[in-house]
């Protein structure tokens, strides 16, 4: 489970990324514990790797499932579909709107920085990105954001 959490800057979009070095960004998130459900699993991840100000689990409003992306075997490559002839994939990875409260803190790890990236940077940059980050400006055309 990854969280989309979208931030509103200079009257543009964008999209929170976690920056490790220079050149590998990842949306916050991870695996989920067996048994827990999406929106605890995610809810749990995101105060685990971002955390919040207040750290209680009403602060994070997770969402509407943006993506979804498939691994189907022990190699690296994600698809955006489930090839028709795997049966049962090797991992399964879903990316959830998140909406945040009007004001927030954030906590990050001392080897990532947090960044805002814009929509249009991401946009058709796989090359910098990966292919996951990548979509998300196609896959997050068919929400309508309100700015407060």
């Amino acid at each position: 489970m990854q969280g989309v959490v979208l931030v509103h800057q200079h009257r543009h979009a964008h999209v929170l990324l976690l920056q490790k070095g220079e050149n590998y960004f990842k949306l916050p998130g991870g695996k989920l514990k067996p048994g827990e459900s999406e929106r605890e699993g995610l809810t749990r991840l995101l105060t685990a790797k971002i955390g919040s100000s207040a750290g209680s689990p009403g602060d994070w409003e997770v969402g509407e499932v943006v993506s979804k992306w498939w691994r189907p075997n022990f190699d690296t490559a994600l698809f955006p579909y489930l090839p028709p002839h795997i049966t049962k994939p090797k991992e399964e990875m879903k990316q959830c709107l998140v909406r945040l409260p009007e004001t927030c803190t954030f906590a990050i790890p001392t080897d990532k920085n947090l960044v805002a990236v814009p929509l249009f940077d991401l946009f058709d940059n796989t090359a910098r990105y990966g292919p996951v980050i990548a979509s998300l400006p196609q896959k997050l055309s068919r929400f309508t954001v309100n700015y407060v």
